[in-house]
């Protein structure tokens, strides 16, 4: 793969070169870099389906999408250059000339098996978690207007209007949606350490488990987004209740496929039962507060 990278990378700039300043290649000479374009994609597409399926679709899916960006990146590359007047080497073609070698140098840092790539998906999933608490903890510093950095307009009237707070009883409620979205912290990072400590990819069923575990910890990022816009003024509490009972559930999964898979050893269960507790009791707290809008 990383061999059809650079013949591509270096196809690009042939190409961009050739069409960089006046007079124009030949018939012959075009179609003979059309022809190395198209041998040089169709090398890395062949490449990427050399991938056993068998792998892990963590990992395959990071090859897809690095080759998928290496191809748009070509065809972008050969759009401009057919659109663009010839006087000279225009800023469109410089940017997409880049675009490729940018999409090409991306190989290096594929990861090499499915626990190197789910390590990868966990982490991303982890820092977008990490985004989304500190900015419902940034908003909910007492006293502050959640909508302190929006003007004042038509929609929302004045900055006295109710809907733009939190009462006491929104605040409660709120905080244990907070402990459920730091709960969904502690379990990404929890699962990732075990990953990283005691993943493998060597057999079917251990591909199979990392796999599992990736799919279901790409739900909790948009749960948690979903909870923390419903947390929200003007608060709908039975919103509220919904989202935290599917983060919860989400949640109450994730720990479960760790726990029965080769990456939580019996040193690992204490903190799953820990953050298991942690999850069902800032659900109960959730369900007490809203009970009354039943």
């Amino acid at each position: 793969l990383g061999q059809t990278f650079q013949v591509t990378s270096q196809e690009a700039t042939k190409l961009s070169l050739a069409f960089s300043r006046p007079p124009l290649p030949s018939a012959e000479d075009c179609r003979k870099l059309s022809d190395d374009v198209q041998n040089a994609i169709l090398a890395v597409a062949t490449v990427y389906y050399w991938l056993p399926k068998g792998q892990g679709t963590t990992l395959r899916k990071m090859v897809r999408d690095a080759t998928t960006e290496v191809v748009e990146g070509m065809i972008q590359l050969t759009d401009t250059i057919l659109n663009a007047p010839m006087e000279s080497l225009s800023q469109e073609q410089l940017i997409s000339t880049g675009g490729v070698w940018e999409a090409c140098e991306q190989v290096s840092n594929l990861p090499r098996d499915n626990q190197a790539a789910v390590v990868s998906a966990l982490a991303a999933c982890l820092g977008v978690v990490k985004d989304a608490v500190e900015e419902m903890e940034h908003a909910l510093v007492e006293g502050q207007d959640p909508y302190g950095d929006i003007m004042e307009d038509e929609e929302l009237g004045f900055r006295g209007n109710r809907d733009t707070y939190w009462s006491e009883a929104d605040r409660q409620l709120l905080s244990s949606c907070m402990g459920l979205m730091k709960a969904s912290k502690a379990c990404l990072k929890k699962v990732l350490a075990a990953v990283k400590a005691h993943g493998k990819a060597e057999s079917p069923e251990q591909i199979a488990q990392l796999d599992d575990l990736a799919d279901i910890a790409n739900e909790i990022s948009p749960s948690v987004d979903e909870l923390a816009l419903s947390m929200y003024p003007p608060v709908n509490p039975l919103a509220v209740r919904l989202n935290a009972a599917k983060l919860a559930s989400v949640l109450k999964k994730v720990l479960e496929i760790a726990k029965t898979s080769h990456v939580c050893p019996p040193s690992e269960d204490s903190w799953v039962q820990f953050l298991t507790g942690a999850v069902d009791h800032n659900m109960n707290k959730v369900k007490n507060f809203t009970q009354d809008q039943l």
